[in-house]
């Protein structure tokens, strides 16, 4: 039995979207339904689904980096209200996307276009698409300052002094070594607003600072964690980044 995944941070299409596809395709398994980006990649990785649906524009993580972190074999349909630019490029991919709302007629189509090709290899234009489109534009100028919430208290911070980005739920932590704060500002759009010299991004999640990187770990299972100067937590990075330490 296939098994899938659908994320959407609205609960009503998420659910239109079950129905229909219980109605559409009765051997289908949906094994979990997520409601921001994080939580998708999380039970991805948890479950290694054969299928997520994953809405384009979600808290946390967008579902382009959620896609752009799987690891494993699960294979994506997008599901998008407007992005016209994604629709062209995944329209030559071996998957599929939809666009809201959703039309019966336009997901039966794509579920015997996913059915037709879940046993075929993962094609490697859509991970060069992915790359593309989540990388987007280059920005005008580089952000200097934040603006980021802790407590009942807004703070500018440079950019200068945050050791790294993690997106956590709805929102995105801005860990400085004074503390956490919150901003609503995606990795994504945080990655294309920063230095790229300055700023790598590691992890589908997390965006470092290399000026305050202290050093790198393995663990038993040659899994790579980084370390942040004045900072107890590691960073794990993600085998998609893992070449960028190589030379380290």
């Amino acid at each position: 039995m296939t098994r899938a995944l659908i994320a959407d941070d609205e609960p009503h299409l998420a659910l239109y979207l079950k129905e229909q596809l219980q109605l559409l395709w009765p051997g289908l398994d949906i094994v979990h339904i997520a409601r921001n980006g994080v939580e998708a990649a999380e039970r991805i990785e948890q479950l290694e689904p054969e299928l997520a649906f994953l809405d384009i524009q979600m808290p946390g993580l967008s579902g382009l980096e959620v896609a752009q972190g799987i690891e494993g074999d699960t294979r994506v349909v997008f599901v998008t209200a407007y992005d016209t630019y994604a629709v062209q490029a995944f329209d030559h991919c071996a998957l599929d996307y939809l666009l809201k709302p959703l039309k019966t007629e336009r997901l039966a189509r794509t579920i015997e276009r996913v059915k037709a090709t879940l046993a075929a290899p993962p094609d490697a234009r859509l991970s060069q698409a992915l790359q593309q489109l989540t990388r987007g534009p280059a920005a005008p100028a580089r952000l200097r300052f934040v603006r980021a919430g802790q407590g009942e208290l807004v703070h500018q911070i440079a950019v200068s002094d945050v050791l790294y980005f993690h997106a956590d739920d709805k929102y995105t932590v801005v860990q400085t070594a004074s503390g956490e704060h919150l901003i609503r500002t995606t990795i994504a759009e945080l990655s294309e607003q920063l230095d790229p010299e300055q700023f790598w991004q590691v992890h589908r999640s997390t965006l470092v600072n290399l000026d305050y990187l202290a050093g790198t770990r393995r663990d038993e299972s040659s899994r790579l964690f980084l370390r942040i100067k004045g900072h107890a937590r590691e960073l794990r990075v993600s085998r998609a980044y893992v070449h960028l330490f190589r030379a380290m």
